[in-house]
């Protein structure tokens, strides 16, 4: 078992650039001291600079690492593109062995909206339209029903707003680290 029966995990999926590094930031943001962000990204290619393919290391560095955090007492927000096919089976295992709440979410965006999003990215000109077209997983959704559907309609402080409610972490006081 991982965690408390007071420690948050959120997980927050989708494609590319679909908003999910924006509302962790702004979680974070809005929370205050007390909650980590485990991003794919960062510890995929920052960390590790690794491809993403089924059973690399950064899958069992983000469960370790969103493990440590939980059991430290901080909430986690655990996000990235994250494809079921590959992560899912270790997004299962994490949320069985959460003492806390665990809800997911997966930010739905249309792939034309995707590569106009792409286009105004800083890594723009590392990565081309041909890749983000044949990484587009649309509706790459976990089994079971445990993640709720974001549509591109909600907006950013909309879907921080809704996702702070839900967790709970609206009613939660930050943590004095």
């Amino acid at each position: 078992m991982v965690g408390t029966e007071d420690t948050r995990l959120v997980v927050l999926r989708g494609n590319s650039a679909s908003g999910k590094s924006s509302v962790a930031a702004a979680l974070r943001d809005r929370f205050g001291r007390g909650l980590a962000l485990v991003g794919q990204d960062n510890l995929r290619r920052v960390v590790l600079r690794e491809r993403d393919r089924p059973g690399a290391a950064n899958i069992g560095l983000i469960d370790l690492t969103a493990r440590y955090a939980l059991d430290a007492g901080y909430h986690v927000v655990v996000e990235g593109i994250l494809c079921a096919e590959h992560y899912g089976d270790m997004l299962a295992r994490l949320r069985a062995d959460h003492r806390g709440a665990t809800h997911g979410y997966y930010l739905d965006v249309p792939l034309s909206e995707t590569l106009a999003r792409h286009a105004t990215k800083p890594i723009a000109h590392e990565v081309d339209e041909t890749s983000l077209r044949d990484w587009y997983l649309p509706l790459d959704l976990l089994p079971g029903g445990v993640e709720t559907v974001i549509g591109v309609g909600s907006r950013l402080e909309e879907t921080v707003d809704r996702i702070m409610l839900d967790t709970g972490l609206a009613q939660l006081p930050a943590l004095d680290r």
